[in-house]
């Protein structure tokens, strides 16, 4: 078993959920609502599209009002409610009223990885700045995105909703690193086993599915 260390800083939630809590939390009228239907589950909503101040930065800190959150507890209980409809926007929603917030990539970060077993049967499994673990496989693909214009990859892992629209987590660059060396090791056995072996893209296995990590 591997694991890679999270990165340092205010998106990891290790120092956050120490903070005392101040008035930039969040909507108060928020807090104590949990789980609540999504758009688009075929039934008529009436609430009003409301617009809160709220921002997910690319390092996964919650902002409120230009202030961070500085409360894992209430944060992790905001994701409970974040939703993302099929035009891409993405809402807090309460049994009460819904609203639009700004996410700058990813909703959320992938902060560590843990790898059980080898090869082919082998299981990735990934652990979200909010504390949620997610292991690769058909229901939570892995994902890499190439910039067109600096080359650069940005990896995501699916967490929850539809595939493709719904929330994911970006691998943070320690984690991808430690993946994309892994994929490299795991071509490089290939090669040396069998004549012809390992010359498509390099990539994971994960619950017996190959997640490529570059483009073929």
């Amino acid at each position: 078993m591997t694991e890679s260390k999270p990165d340092a800083g205010p998106g990891t939630g290790q120092d956050a959920a120490d903070k005392p809590a101040t008035a930039s939390e969040g909507p108060a009228d928020l807090a104590g609502l949990r789980a609540a239907r999504a758009p688009g589950d075929g039934t008529p909503d009436t609430r009003p599209d409301e617009g809160y101040d709220i921002r997910i930065a690319r390092d996964g800190t919650w902002f409120y009002h230009g202030s961070p959150i500085g409360r894992l507890p209430l944060v992790k209980l905001f994701s409970t409610v974040l939703r993302r409809d099929e035009a891409g926007d993405y809402w807090l929603i309460t049994p009460a009223e819904r609203g639009r917030i700004r996410v700058d990539d990813a909703p959320f970060v992938a902060v560590e990885m843990r790898r059980e077993g080898e090869g082919r049967g082998q299981a990735l499994s990934f652990r979200t700045n909010l504390d949620h673990w997610i292991t690769a496989g058909a229901e939570h693909p892995i994902r890499v995105v190439i910039d067109p214009a600096t080359g650069e990859p940005s990896p995501y892992i699916h967490v929850r909703g539809d595939i493709g629209r719904g929330l994911e987590a970006r691998l943070n660059r320690p984690v991808f690193y430690e993946l994309a060396g892994m994929a490299l090791a795991e071509r490089g056995a290939e090669e040396g086993a069998e004549e012809g072996a390992g010359t498509g893209p390099a990539g994971v296995w994960s619950q017996g599915v190959f997640f490529p990590l570059e483009p073929a």
